[in-house]
């Protein structure tokens, strides 16, 4: 039977490691993130895990089986320890690149523009039209051997990105009971609001 290409070429085989690939992308992901926090931790940098790393931890803590894989790597860091960080991170092999304002780490000088770190400037809006700016670094709790931002600041950051994958994010964590009604009062508006459309809507 043939099959009909829709938005690709679905005719391509199956491989036969299909299984082996799923693990191997997860686990480049987690070996990224494994690098850069050893790196910075033992250069004594500060930073934070952020993003969809940071939810999984969280979520991990309540139930593993919640956990979502996510292809991000998410650092916060100070903007003034941007030049130490680019010296240890190149001797770990990343290198620096600042593409359309964006400030990244590629995993390699030939790595995929997928396989990179992306780096959010503490006490900084990420867009300057954000209602609040990206959490400090000090917001920030130490998880076995890597720092991982704190829940507060963590959907604080989501709900000011708001895009479709920051409100999944949220709802995982209130899927495990992380986040309930008490938060509300804990951010200003639109956050506030944004949060309780889905306290209302857990289902979207």
């Amino acid at each position: 039977m043939s099959v009909t290409p829709i938005g690709g070429d679905l005719s391509v085989p199956w491989p036969h490691d299909l299984l082996d690939r799923m693990e191997r992308a997860v686990e480049r992901v987690l070996d990224r993130l494994r690098r850069v926090t050893a790196t910075l931790e033992g250069e004594g940098i500060p930073y934070a895990i952020i993003g969809g790393n940071a939810v999984a931890s969280w979520v991990a803590r309540i139930d593993e089986a919640a956990v979502r894989n996510t292809p991000d790597v998410d650092i916060l860091l100070n903007r003034s320890e941007l030049e130490a960080a680019k010296q240890v991170l190149g001797v770990a092999g990343f290198v620096y690149r600042n593409v359309e304002g964006l400030d990244i780490f590629l995993d390699g000088p030939a790595a995929r523009v997928r396989a990179v770190v992306h780096i959010v400037w503490a006490g900084e809006k990420v867009r300057s039209d954000d209602p609040v700016p990206a959490p400090l670094v000090t917001e920030a709790e130490v998880a076995d051997t890597s720092r991982v931002v704190s829940p507060e600041p963590l959907v604080r950051m989501k709900l000011t990105s708001y895009r479709l994958k920051d409100r999944v994010h949220i709802r995982d964590m209130i899927d495990v009971g992380l986040i309930d009604e008490i938060w509300l009062s804990r951010f200003p508006e639109p956050l506030s609001g944004r949060l309780k459309a889905l306290l209302d809507d857990p289902e979207g």
